[in-house]
């Protein structure tokens, strides 16, 4: 759990914000850039780019400071990345490492910055994840310096890794005349902005449709077309997984030196179970078409297998699967999961159930496949909104846009195609797992110009659920141990927690009367200054001590 306002939060911001300007100053001498990727329990891939000829290597250790290990040196080109992959890694363990590097014949090697990861969680281990979607700087509806402030708030947050549900890189809207300078650019312009935390956070990509790696564009004037010049520089730039023994996934091996497209994939991680879907590389079931609706849409036989495949051969208590859209097009979450291929119906107001007739031979419905495989949560982009739904126990969860520093495009566009819990803003999804509950919260972020007034606050919590057996779960009635006093009540601006008799901080969350969580956090202090006013149960546990507290919160 995560303290919103402390000193040591503070410190922490300052701190990173002091290494961040160092590591800025320290990599515009050479503009190189750090991308993980592909981590499993022995081994991680490191994409490294230099914007001139240079000599590196990389030395690593299990200790922060100390790196008994060191890969070969490397001679790199300008604009060229590396794959880096360090293998016989211990699992379940943090590493350290740092890049050594100079100008070719230079006569001394320069230190990178101190960064780090994790390898595989083991079984029973507690982790988090965040998501990110819809980044959208390619056609100026994401904004740069709010992207940065959704990355910075994301390393603030220490992943063992990222997603990004698609539509980061674009651009589809010129198919026909865009070009593979073009193209490379595109990928190439985030370098910088994942670079400033994927040094240390593994990133994954989830294929969206402005990427335009579909079916409909490879049909073109191959190998010159926007989808095979998307994949190649993707993968040029990105190490998405692969099957390779850790990851399933596509075994298919593409002609045009793409090779396995690397667009969907499963791994375990602790006591999860991730799914990666692509629902545009073999969208169009019939005809070829642009934006394939209904029926015509498909996830294609051979993925749905492998969908169908893996969910049914895992035991993780928690299954967790995204995609940029559940039907690649269209809007919305749980009311289109009931139709065609997600959920068997002709359309939303039928009850004329047609799976067997469009889709013979295959068993069940996508949804249904998630009901009786017990998918915890499926989490989709696209709609540009947060969205929180439910639908016959699987919970579909819509992420925001990453960079929109307007905090309202989704909202307006496209809230009305969800039936519940939809939020404005801008921000990424945080994702805490345990053996035996998730955490999710929908992490705002603010450019700094709009948090003056004080009615919000960068990473303030906009929502906030659990699945499984959560800490909330079972406290006792308040005042049940004197020594713990909360104050003042009615609160304004803070809630303080007094704790005479334990010197440990209180793990915090506060609740709303219809039980939705909008405030978590560890501390013995609590900015409450963008919470609502009203009656809310504050739920507390210090050491083996849990109380609930009744806590009225009445700005003046």
């Amino acid at each position: 759990m995560k303290q919103k306002s402390t000193l040591a939060h503070v410190q922490f911001w300052m701190l990173f914000a002091f290494s961040s300007c160092l590591m800025s100053t320290h990599l515009q001498a050479q503009n190189q850039s750090i991308i993980l990727g592909r981590p499993t329990d022995t081994s991680i891939t490191a994409s490294i780019l230099f914007d001139q000829a240079m000599e590196y290597y990389l030395e690593y250790g299990t200790s922060s400071g100390n790196y008994p290990s060191n890969t070969v040196h490397y001679f790199t080109t300008a604009d060229v990345p590396d794959e880096i992959d360090l293998t016989g890694l211990q699992a379940n363990t943090d590493y350290y490492y740092r890049m050594q590097y100079r100008l070719l014949n230079a006569s001394g090697f320069t230190a990178s910055p101190e960064y780090h990861f994790h390898t595989q969680r083991a079984a029973g281990s507690s982790f988090t994840f965040t998501i990110e979607a819809d980044e959208h700087l390619y056609d100026k509806k994401g904004v740069k310096s709010m992207y940065q402030v959704t990355l910075n708030n994301q390393a603030a947050d220490q992943p063992d890794f990222m997603l990004s549900l698609g539509d980061i890189f674009g651009d589809d809207h010129t198919p026909f005349t865009i070009t593979s300078d073009t193209l490379d650019q595109l990928h190439k312009d985030y370098r910088p902005f994942l670079g400033s935390i994927c040094h240390s956070i593994p990133f994954y990509l989830c294929l969206g449709n402005h990427e335009g790696e579909n079916d409909y564009y490879y049909s073109f004037n191959q190998p010159d077309n926007l989808c095979i010049w998307g994949t190649q520089w993707r993968k040029f730039y990105y190490p998405n997984p692969y099957p390779n023994g850790f990851y399933t996934g596509n075994t298919t091996n593409e002609p045009f030196n793409i090779g396995q497209p690397e667009n969907y994939y499963a791994w375990n991680w602790g006591d999860a179970l991730f799914v990666v879907l692509d629902v545009y590389r073999e969208e169009c079931a019939d005809s070829l078409v642009p934006k394939p609706q209904g029926w015509n849409w498909t996830l294609g036989e051979t993925q749905y297998n492998w969908l169908k495949n893996t969910l049914e051969s895992s035991t993780a208590p928690f299954k967790f699967v995204f995609a940029h859209h559940l039907r690649g097009q269209g809007r919305g979450g749980v009311a289109m999961a009931t139709t065609n291929e997600w959920g068997g119906f002709q359309n939303t107001t039928s009850n004329n159930y047609t799976f067997p007739t469009y889709r013979p031979g295959w068993e069940k419905p996508i949804h249904q496949l998630f009901v009786d495989n017990g998918v915890s949560i499926f989490f989709q982009g696209h709609d540009h909104v947060f969205a929180h739904e439910v639908l016959d126990g699987v919970t579909y969860q819509s992420v925001p846009m990453a960079a929109d520093s307007t905090y309202e495009i989704g909202m307006l566009a496209n809230a009305d195609a969800y039936v519940s819990d939809t939020v404005d803003g801008t921000g990424h999804i945080r994702v805490d797992v345990s053996s035996n509950c998730v955490q999710v919260d929908y992490i705002k972020a603010y450019l700094p110009a709009d948090t003056l007034s004080g009615e919000h606050h960068n990473r303030e919590i906009g929502f906030s659920y659990t699945l499984g057996d959560c800490l909330p779960l079972g406290f006792n009635t308040e005042n049940s141990t004197p020594s713990i006093r909360v104050f003042p009540n009615p609160a304004d601006k803070s809630i303080q927690i007094q704790n005479t008799g334990n010197s440990e901080w209180a793990f915090v969350s506060l609740h709303n009367l219809m039980g939705q969580k909008v405030l978590q956090g560890k501390g013995n202090f609590i900015d409450v200054t963008s919470i609502p006013n009203g009656l809310y149960l504050l739920h507390l546990k210090v050491g083996s001590n849990l109380q609930t507290h009744k806590i009225l919160i009445q700005h003046q």
